[in-house]
């Protein structure tokens, strides 16, 4: 006779309640020891100056170092790697911006997969910026093109595959222009355009703003929807001719995923009440990065439209790692 198991309803309910409690303390005791803020981009990047002021306030109000390491290369790829082999609980965050929905697609083998990942939360978007050095003869994007088309250009990036670089190919492919691509870091970028290496560039914002101000580099055109207000004389790109045309470059934490849900709300929560302090904010204006509060949830949606719209954009430009 086949010998049937009964299991009794409530012993199943215990069954569940001693597999969630481990996560549970877990998250009730959370944070015990110092938290590890992976940065992926150089020391003095954006993603790196947001986390290092962010991270002193959280670490104010959870009662424990944050200690912030910048792990640049492979275009933010190296940390991705650092982080996705740490473990599921919280203490090590990745500071990353939209490059990470670029190179899952990008690279045939980045070293980790979206999925080692819970977006933890978006914590601001600057507009990209299209700039010039002064001996440049153009001072809109109308008059950058025709010039592309009577005389050799080359334009500078904060790198192969970057959203900048993706947005400017795909205007070259709109105005049929054939200007050079050089890849550099973000700063470099800004750097090599002030040295006229290259004559012109696109970046994120903060990078180029006081140069503009000062006017050692031509604005040409801002990468957003709307004119920004810490360049208000400056077009959009779909102001110059181009509808339809929108980027920003966006910064964010992630966590590992399987990382307890509780812990995943708590960091989230803390991060976005660092980011609506009053110094914080005027730290953030100055560098043009704009946040609004966010969810784990929403922000993985627009992460997922993301992956999407730039995998559309490498086919179509034909992008590739370098």
């Amino acid at each position: 006779m086949k010998e049937t198991i009964v299991t009794h309803p409530m012993k199943s309910f215990a069954v569940l309640l001693l597999g969630l409690l481990p996560a549970w303390v877990c998250a009730q005791d959370y944070p015990s020891k110092p938290i590890r803020v992976v940065v992926a981009f150089p020391a003095g990047s954006s993603m790196d100056v947001i986390a290092r002021v962010v991270g002193p306030k959280v670490s104010e109000s959870l009662g424990q170092p944050v200690i912030v390491e910048s792990r640049g290369g492979a275009g933010g790829n190296i940390g991705a790697q650092v982080v996705s082999r740490t473990p599921a609980d919280g203490y090590t965050l990745l500071a990353t911006s939209s490059a990470i929905s670029i190179n899952v697609t990008l690279y045939k083998n980045p070293g980790f997969a979206i999925g080692d990942f819970i977006p933890l939360i978006r914590a601001g978007s600057s507009p990209n910026l299209i700039f010039a050095n002064p001996s440049v003869p153009a001072k809109n994007l109308q008059e950058l093109f025709t010039l592309a088309k009577g005389r050799r250009l080359s334009y500078a990036s904060a790198g192969t595959g970057t959203g900048t670089q993706l947005f400017m190919e795909m205007l070259k492919k709109e105005t049929r222009t054939d200007i050079t691509h050089v890849p550099f870091s973000p700063a470099a970028a800004v750097t090599a355009v002030l040295g006229n290496q290259a004559p012109m560039g696109i970046t994120s914002m903060p990078m180029a703003l006081t140069h503009v101000r000062s006017g050692k580099l031509t604005a040409l055109a801002v990468t957003t929807p709307r004119r920004v207000p810490s360049l208000p004389e400056v077009p959009t790109v779909g102001e110059s001719g181009f509808p339809g045309f929108e980027d920003t470059t966006w910064f964010a934490f992630f966590v590992r995923a399987g990382t307890p849900a509780a812990i995943v709300s708590r960091l989230n929560a803390e991060l976005g009440r660092a980011m609506e302090l009053p110094d914080v904010k005027e730290k953030f204006a100055s560098l043009n990065i704009e946040f609004t509060r966010n969810s784990p949830a929403e922000f993985a949606e627009s992460v997922n439209k993301e992956i999407a719209k730039y995998a559309k954009a490498i086919r179509e430009t034909g992008a590739v790692a370098e």
